[in-house]
């Protein structure tokens, strides 16, 4: 009996170009989907902002504006219970470290909230809408939290 050998059609390369399309778009997709929570983000509290990226295999954040920074530009992070620490400035302070995880909710790392001086290692970053944040940070028993929103950069029109 001679093996059976297999014809490839026009409609076959068609479907298989097809499913290329589709494997391509489901991984684009979750890519995407992992990648959200980069950008910047407003903490609601005294209009701050902060940039969300990649840092190295973790995710990170660190200010880039705030009603503060606007007034001071030189503002330092003087509650830092670390006197070492204080004369830093709060402008491009690493305020999030650490984090893995996603696409939705990344843990592991360390949340530091310069305008009170306050931390936590026992923390978590939730992505409960695709404009919404809501960052968490716990001491012993007691947690805060906050909501962060997406903020929009848009291009100038010109």
């Amino acid at each position: 009996m001679r093996p059976h050998k297999y014809r490839v059609t026009a409609g076959m390369e068609v479907f298989a170009a097809a499913v290329a399309v589709v494997a391509f778009a489901a991984v684009a997709s979750s890519s995407a989907a992992a990648n959200d929570i980069f950008g910047v983000w407003s903490t609601g509290a005294n209009n701050g902002r902060v940039a969300i990226m990649p840092c190295g295999d973790a995710i990170c954040g660190k200010v880039i504006d705030g009603k503060v920074l606007r007034v001071n530009p030189d503002q330092r992070d003087v509650f830092n219970p670390d006197k070492s620490k204080r004369s830093r400035l709060v402008k491009g302070l690493v305020v999030l470290e650490g984090y893995h995880g996603g696409p939705v909710e990344w843990k592991g790392g360390h949340v530091y909230d310069p305008q009170t001086g306050l931390s936590s290692s026992d923390s978590r970053l939730h992505l409960t809408s695709p404009d919404t944040l809501q960052v968490e940070g716990c001491q012993w028993v007691l947690c805060r939290s906050q909501t962060w929103t997406r903020v929009r950069i848009t291009a100038p029109r010109g």
